[in-house]
């Protein structure tokens, strides 16, 4: 199976590069700068779950893809996809499988509309990496998941292939037949975590201990029922280990969001939260801390937006 990895930041990288350790068909579609990174320095990853350099990592820009690949694996940020689909269209070809690893679900509406839904997959990562200056791909604990599937819960042969080829490498792969509905569990949570830790601007410990408890397991409610209302209402299980996560005295967790607020860096806004917030007021639900949160997040957008114009 040839794959082509887009990107080799945190996540792309990260997976991509134990991919290309497990001795798989692997290809990172890279910018000049970051081709020049790996050339010299190999795809180093840092983690501990073992670490490794991966030297002269097959790599190829945007104006030189020409062949069709197997699979394209796509864990761009969201403002980034129209950029990135430009960037992979030519390694599309009539039996080339899409599986983006973006959060949310307007990524497949637009993969969609370019491709055919055919051509895509469900698929979600779970993994907190970063990368360092110089290049280095840091993981950051533990949690390395990726899940995939059939949009229609189906085995295909394109299934059955991926499943092979991802089972050789060092992360927990996990073929699905509800990907969608897992997909909708991991939106509710990291709309929820987004949310709380970017409206308070703290970790969900701090929230906790300033007697926020309530407003966290009040916006997964919001977020859940527009999940409901979708078709994909979440299961117990999903909710009670998302209530549990945003109301845990002490805990350090925050939304990655939350710290590219931090950084004055863009954010996945209108992916994450507002889409999810259109879809909520197309169904007549009440969501009222959603609508805060993500005015929240577009005024910090807006404001951004004017001190880069006028610097």
């Amino acid at each position: 199976m040839r794959i082509l990895v887009v990107g080799a930041g945190g996540t792309g990288g990260y997976f991509g590069g134990r991919l290309l350790e497990a001795k798989q068909d692997v290809t990172f579609l890279v910018r000049p700068r970051r081709a020049a990174e790996l050339a010299a320095s190999g795809l180093q990853i840092e983690s501990p779950e073992g670490s490794v350099t991966l030297l002269n990592p097959p790599t190829v820009l945007a104006e030189d893809l020409r062949l069709h690949f197997d699979l394209v694996v796509l864990s761009c940020k969201a403002y980034d996809l129209e950029g990135a689909i430009e960037s992979f269209a030519p390694a599309v070809g009539p039996n080339t499988a899409i599986l983006p690893l973006l959060n949310g679900m307007r990524h497949l509406d637009v993969l969609d509309a370019r491709f055919g839904p055919a051509r895509v997959l469900g698929g979600l990562c779970i993994i907190s990496a970063a990368l360092a200056p110089g290049g280095r791909i840091l993981h950051l604990n533990n949690l390395h998941a990726l899940a995939f599937g059939e949009r229609d819960g189906s085995h295909s042969s394109r299934f059955q292939a991926i499943t092979a080829a991802f089972s050789a490498a060092n992360f927990i792969s996990r073929p699905s037949n509800s990907i969608l509905q897992e997909m909708w569990e991991k939106w509710v949570f990291i709309a929820a975590c987004a949310g709380i830790t970017c409206l308070m601007r703290a970790t969900v410990g701090d929230i906790v201990e300033a007697g926020g408890a309530d407003l966290a397991t009040s916006l997964i409610a919001e977020c859940a029922a527009i999940a409901a209302a979708q078709g994909y209402p979440p299961r117990l299980k999903s909710i009670q280990q998302s209530q549990a996560a945003l109301t845990a005295a002490g805990s350090a967790l925050t939304a990655s969001m939350f710290r590219d607020l931090e950084r004055r860096a863009p954010v996945e806004a209108a992916h994450m939260i507002g889409d999810l917030l259109r879809r909520g007021q197309e169904q007549g639900i009440a969501t009222p801390l959603l609508r805060v949160a993500y005015t929240h997040l577009r005024a910090y957008e807006l404001r951004t937006l004017r001190e880069s114009l006028a610097g």
